[in-house]
């Protein structure tokens, strides 16, 4: 048996599956593709969490929209994080190539061009349908966290949940938060020192610069209603494909405290909905999360903890989370560690500092008999990607150069009247994109102060009232001198007494 056959005996044992797999392309040997070599993906280790990575151009994106296709097909839902504008494309059907077709007859399987169910998402003012959350949903922890505040300003942070919890004030956005922020050293200062104990207006002041920081990014249009339910992320068309969400994200690139906000809530909030998933044989739900380097660029060391938490804990709810990054190292190694699938495109070597990151990465992969993974890593072409996963079993898989599939749909965005089109066409428009201003702690703060500053003004008036009967009341006793002669005991009687003399 000849090496290469070899080779395929050893792609073919390890890339075995008894349950549903996504096939990702097939193995190469000496730079040529091994037809019917098939590297495949278990649907059940997908929530095992994964990484894409490699340099710009590579075809990073063109793999996250391979797997998006094909879980889709699979009746699993997705959400993709479109930083840069060019996944929309998914919509629509490739217009196929010959190239294409060549890349699969070595691969070992015709081409098939298709389009898949697609739902619009907006952080901000473009159109799509809005996603937004309201303060209480994130809750004074997770709030703290991402503002990065102190341990005495956390504390703040729950007195002020804790005061509108218990005085029924709702808390929706980021005008409520400074209201009650501002009440609780303003007009409110004695209601709350005798309730929760005096509150520093210094700790207050620096809250709420850490707020108009958030404000500045953009978050004033994510907080807020109507919240965003998690479970239309899970949604089925009637064919039984799984709706692929694409965020548009193109507006926030240079706003990472936002797009972390927004991330870590959105998160801890499938976490918090989503049920025990158990051993269900595929995930409910797969994110990927294009330019994750975005998310832990400028997170606190508090806010990477519950980032490593989450990650840890949230496959078990079936969720599956994939980072798309230029290079491994963008990615915290507490992370790192829980990524089971691993696709690396190609890295450049144009500096020492760039074949040290290479040198590192290729320690990140298991050994392989058949290839010098460092080598690898700088020979690999467009579409060619460096594949580790997990089998059925949780082992990872032999490693594989492996010559991609294409996508199936447009590797390109929509036209403006094509994205129109699928915008009018969803189902959460209506749902989800009237802004509601419901009473809220803001508006309850407004009338409550307004109140006591009529019930100052009345008592005020009432005390002027009554200061100015009393002073009334002395000029009242204060007679005129001549009356008060007039009308002294003396006159009296001496005018009664010539009376008396002549009657």
């Amino acid at each position: 048996m000849s090496s290469k056959d070899n080779f395929k005996a050893h792609i073919d044992e390890g890339y075995v599956t008894k349950g549903d797999y996504i096939t990702m392309g097939a193995a190469m040997y000496e730079g040529e593709t091994v037809t019917d070599a098939y590297v495949k993906i278990p649907l059940k280790t997908l929530n095992r969490h994964g990484l894409i990575a490699g340099a710009t151009g590579t075809g990073k994106t063109k793999t996250l929209q391979i797997l998006a296709e094909n879980l889709s097909d699979k009746g699993i839902p997705v959400l993709l994080m479109d930083l840069k504008g060019d996944l929309s494309g998914i919509a629509q059907p490739s217009a196929g190539h010959p190239k294409i077709d060549e890349r699969h007859a070595k691969i070992g399987f015709p081409f098939e061009a298709n389009n898949f169910p697609v739902e619009i998402l907006s952080l901000s003012d473009q159109d799509g349908v809005r996603l937004r959350a309201t303060v209480s949903e994130f809750g004074p922890v997770l709030l703290s966290r991402i503002l990065d505040l102190t341990e005495t300003q956390s504390g703040i942070v729950a007195v002020v949940f804790k005061y509108c919890d218990d005085n029924k004030m709702p808390l929706l956005d980021l005008k409520d938060f400074k209201k009650v922020l501002q009440y609780a050293t303003g007009e409110g200062k004695g209601e709350f020192k005798e309730m929760y104990g005096r509150i520093s207006s210094a700790s207050t002041g620096a809250i709420l610069r850490k707020i108009v920081e958030l404000e500045q990014q953009g978050a004033d249009l994510f907080f807020g209603e109507t919240s965003f339910d998690v479970e239309d992320l899970t949604r089925i068309d009637k064919d039984g494909r799984g709706f692929i969400n694409i965020i548009r994200l193109t507006d926030i690139q240079d706003k990472p405290k936002l797009f972390s906000t927004f991330m870590l809530s959105l998160l801890a909030e499938i976490y918090e909905t989503f049920p025990e998933q158990g051993d269900s044989g595929q995930p409910e739900l797969v994110l990927f999360i294009d330019e994750a380097h975005l998310i832990f660029k400028e997170a606190s060391k508090a806010l990477l903890n519950q980032i490593e938490s989450i990650v840890k804990l949230i496959r078990s709810k079936g969720i599956g989370l994939y980072f798309v990054t230029q290079n491994p190292t963008d990615v915290p190694d507490a992370v790192l560690s829980q990524l089971g699938l691993k696709i690396q495109h190609a890295l450049r070597a144009f500096t020492a500092k760039d074949r040290k990151a290479i040198k590192l990465t290729a320690e990140n992969y298991p050994d392989s008999e058949y290839y010098d993974t460092a080598e690898v890593l700088t020979s690999l072409g467009i579409g060619e990607a460096l594949v580790s996963a997990l089998d059925e079993k949780g082992r990872p898989t032999p490693l594989a150069a492996t010559m991609l599939r294409a996508p199936m749909s447009r590797m390109d965005v929509l036209t403006s009247s094509e994205l129109k089109e699928v915008i009018d066409n969803s189902k959460l428009i209506k749902k989800y994109n009237d802004e509601v201003d419901r009473e809220s702690a803001y508006e309850m703060l407004n009338e409550k102060i307004k109140k006591a500053e009529a019930l100052h003004e009345k008592e005020e008036k009432a005390k002027e009232k009554v200061k100015s009967s009393r002073s009334s009341a002395r000029k009242s006793t204060r007679q005129n001198p001549i009356i008060k002669a007039l009308t002294s005991p003396t006159v009296i009687r001496s005018v009664l007494g010539i009376l008396k003399k002549y009657l």
